[in-house]
């Protein structure tokens, strides 16, 4: 295989194959040079040296009645998090204009359970409602939603909904039994008819084999997704997932590489176990195919700091994109 050869099909419009998708995620470490010469080419050719931060608030943490297993913020876990109820609209105003501080493009408030309804959603869209709108973009991650709340999102000023699919629609089964992947789906087909875009990606070390990550890939872009969100399993103590190991840094590169190959214009974000994962090779994500990463803490483990991750993106030449 040719990763320079296959890189140049892609911008002309070509698609590679799925032998070769696979190839990249079985590559020898002699092949990473070229197969990430490769991403770099497409990479630049769409989104230049550009990179995107995002960043997000744990609006909500804890006692999720949902059973996925790598989650520490389920009912099902024994994790030591913090737990705390929807914080108030103040707090959720407060955090977002700390958040418009930093040279972000996109900011989100998460919270955990199954969705969000009633007199919770009503105090998150009077949150959005009095966010900051000078140069940053607001997505929504609150869970499984009908057609209608995501509307109320839209009309309060969210443009994006964040919903992860996770994993293949063959491992699901396997990692959440408390509801099904067509759950997942019909929000994120009601989120498009709301006419919000579609932030939705998933979380890699779950035991996935290769072709279950290139049915992922595949289920992704027969979506047309707007962002693909890139999470690194942590394994973290208490959880289903705990005694899992954590993905070479090697292993996230190629996944990373692959998934730019497959899905050329669309931006791909770094997020969960980042540092963790890609280890001593963070900085070679971008050359690798990333496009955005998530800044700050996420969720319930840490993440880099906002300016260290400023401090990365200089030394590397990368240049810091905000609004359209």
């Amino acid at each position: 295989m040719d990763p320079l050869k296959e890189a140049e099909r892609v911008l002309s419009g070509k698609s590679i194959t799925k032998d070769f998708f696979l190839w990249v995620l079985g590559a020898d470490i002699a092949d990473m040079a070229e197969i990430l010469a490769g991403t770099d080419r497409i990479r630049r050719f769409f989104f230049k040296r550009g990179v995107r931060l995002c960043a997000i608030c744990n609006g909500k943490s804890g006692r999720c009645s949902e059973d996925c297993s790598f989650c520490s913020q389920s009912v099902h876990a024994r994790s030591d998090i913090e737990i705390y109820p929807l914080r108030t609209e103040e707090k959720l105003r407060e955090e977002a204009a700390m958040a418009s501080l930093f040279p972000l493009d996109r900011y989100s408030i998460v919270t955990s359970g199954r969705g969000m309804e009633g007199s919770e959603l009503d105090t998150i869209i009077r949150a959005y409602e009095s966010f900051p709108r000078e140069s940053i973009s607001y997505c929504a991650s609150l869970g499984i939603l009908p057609e209608a709340a995501l509307k109320r999102l839209k009309n309060a000023g969210v443009t994006r909904y964040h919903h992860n699919l996770e994993t293949a629609a063959s491992l699901f089964p396997s990692i959440c039994s408390t509801h099904s992947y067509e759950d997942r789906m019909e929000t994120l087909a009601a989120a498009k008819r709301a006419g919000l875009e579609i932030c939705c990606g998933g979380i890699f070390g779950l035991g996935e084999r290769d072709e279950q990550i290139l049915e992922f890939a595949e289920t992704l872009k027969n979506l047309g997704v707007d962002a693909i969100p890139m999470n690194f399993l942590v394994p973290i103590a208490g959880t289903g997932t705990e005694s899992y190991p954590l993905l070479s840094p090697l292993r996230c590169l190629k996944i990373l590489a692959a998934f730019r190959f497959f899905m050329p214009e669309t931006p791909l974000i770094v997020c969960g176990g980042r540092q963790q994962s890609f280890a001593s090779l963070e900085a070679l994500i971008f050359s690798a195919g990333a496009t955005g990463l998530m800044t700050g803490n996420y969720l319930t483990t840490p993440g880099k700091a906002v300016e260290r991750d400023l401090a990365m993106l200089g030394d590397g030449g990368w240049e810091l994109v905000q609004g359209l």
